[in-house]
């Protein structure tokens, strides 16, 4: 069985890429359910196992089943390249209600009584499930983001030089055995059946790292989507288990620590803002603070200044990871 689109020229050429915090934070809530399925993240899972506890998931767990369909509206696809974790959450918490509803009545194999108390008023469950998605994201997720963000970073990079050089057929051609392009139909291998073109907002191809190694689409009433497993996932915890939580955010405090740790690949102010959700001012001022203290270093190449770790600031940030075993 498969998914048919027929991709008209002016499709082809509205094809962009794009990556989404949310698609993998909601994306590591089935990694928790089955680790065995995805051993490749158990570093990431051992160190947020300690933390679980303090959360009720349960609802999230019901929207997300271990296999199968996952309510949509949590995943709305990307509107930007490269969005923020706040923005998404915002689409999520302004999810049409009747929506939401219609698309939780299509999941099966978790708890009925949560899927149906949703359901009797999907305006309240909606604003529950982004609280909750919060919160996971704050205390699970936001602080090992930084490492995904680079791995996803750089394999959109890639693959859009890729589209660029050799066209829709190299760039299909490379992305995953399950995704095949015929010139003017792609073909995903997914077990339910589908045929139809797109509807002239173009195709979305989203890398993921925590939905690896399948694929999945998403379609109308959404933008037309692809996710694809990322390239060089095997990488990403290369540098040993991520840090113990709050481990170094107790020595500098948990915005600086995240900042170190971000600059594990050397950044402007202006992307670490982005990726700390924080203002270009506050991060400014946090990088003073390290720098002062000899962990960070700042390099003026062209009109920006770009800033990379110490030597110091390496052996604090690897310190962190290692203490984490």
């Amino acid at each position: 069985m498969s998914i048919t689109w027929v991709l008209r020229p002016e499709d082809v050429a509205r094809i962009r890429f794009a990556f989404s915090p949310m698609w993998e934070l909601v994306a590591s809530l089935r990694t928790l359910q089955g680790p065995a399925r995805q051993s490749i993240h158990l570093p990431w899972i051992k160190a947020v196992r300690p933390l679980i506890d303090g959360l009720d998931l349960a609802e999230l767990f019901a929207l997300v089943p271990p296999s199968g369909y996952i309510a949509d509206f949590i995943t709305p696809p990307p509107d930007t390249p490269m969005p923020e974790f706040g923005a998404e959450l915002e689409r999520v918490r302004s999810a049409p209600p009747e929506l939401a509803r219609a698309e939780v009545t299509k999941i099966a194999g978790t708890d009925p009584a949560l899927l149906e108390r949703f359901a009797a008023d999907p305006e309240a469950g909606v604003a529950r499930v982004a609280d909750a998605l919060e919160r996971y994201w704050e205390t699970c997720f936001a602080e090992f983001w930084p490492r995904v963000y680079g791995l996803l970073e750089r394999d959109v990079l890639r693959r859009s030089r890729q589209l660029a050089q050799g066209g829709a057929r190299e760039l299909f051609a490379g992305l995953d055995p399950a995704v095949v392009w015929t010139g003017e139909q792609l073909i995903v291998d997914r077990p339910w059946c589908m045929l139809g073109g797109l509807h002239g907002d173009g195709l979305v191809l989203v890398p993921s790292a925590f939905w690896w190694p399948a694929v999945a689409v998403m379609s109308a009433p959404y933008q037309s989507t692809l996710v694809y497993p990322v390239l060089g996932v095997g990488t990403l915890w290369d540098q040993g288990p991520p840090p113990a939580p709050g481990a170094l955010a107790a020595l500098i405090g948990r915005s600086r620590a995240r900042i170190l740790l971000a600059l594990a690949e050397p950044s402007t102010t202006s992307a670490l803002a982005g990726r700390m959700e924080l203002t270009p001012g506050a991060v400014s001022q946090h990088l003073g603070v390290l720098s002062g203290g000899g962990l960070t270093v700042g390099m003026r190449v062209g009109k920006q200044v770009v800033y990379r770790r110490t030597p110091a600031g390496d052996m604090l940030a690897g310190g962190t990871a290692m203490g984490a075993h």
